[in-house]
């Protein structure tokens, strides 16, 4: 069962890698809109796993989307970010419902989930406009592209997740 999840994992960190150098990061919508939707992984990633793993994990991603982008580790920071603020953002979005055995995802309301995804994204993308810039004499510039890039990631992440989820018949 457990070699399951770790295919599974497998096949979503290289999907969501190869979604995002081959197509996300080709889009250039409005000339600066590249929504990322490999936040994805870290969204769907199993909450009750090793937490020192799942930081190694989320670095890794961001070294590879990097590696790919010839962005200079900006996404490696924002993935780690969001990856070591991800407890407490699952606290304040569902509770402490999310530290029991028995919490699934999949089971919480969706404006629940729909916040969770939407304060990864936003997170990440401050982190990562931030250094982007590295001036907040722009601080217009980086209010925009955090606004703008974080509703199209939070859209196609939506979509996408509504997708590739796997809805369980009663």
């Amino acid at each position: 069962m457990a070699s399951k999840y770790y295919f599974i994992n497998i096949v979503r960190f290289i999907a969501l890698v190869l979604a995002q150098v081959l197509i996300f990061n080709n889009i250039n919508f409005w000339g600066f809109i590249n929504p990322m939707i490999y936040i994805l992984f870290l969204y769907w990633y199993p909450i009750k796993q090793n937490r020192a793993i799942f930081l190694i994990i989320s670095f890794f991603l961001g070294l590879t989307i990097d590696v790919f982008s010839d962005t200079l580790a900006i996404h490696t920071a924002a993935t780690l970010t969001i990856a070591y603020l991800r407890p407490t953002i699952m606290r304040f979005c569902f509770g402490v419902n999310f530290e029991f055995q028995s919490f699934r995802l999949t089971s919480a309301p969706r404006i629940q989930q729909i916040t969770y995804i939407a304060l990864l994204i936003v997170i990440h993308h401050t982190v990562f406009f931030t250094l982007e810039v590295f001036n907040f004499d722009n601080f217009l510039l980086i209010l925009k592209k955090i606004l703008v890039v974080s509703i199209a990631s939070l859209f196609l992440c939506i979509l996408i997740s509504s997708l590739f989820s796997v809805k369980k018949e009663n």
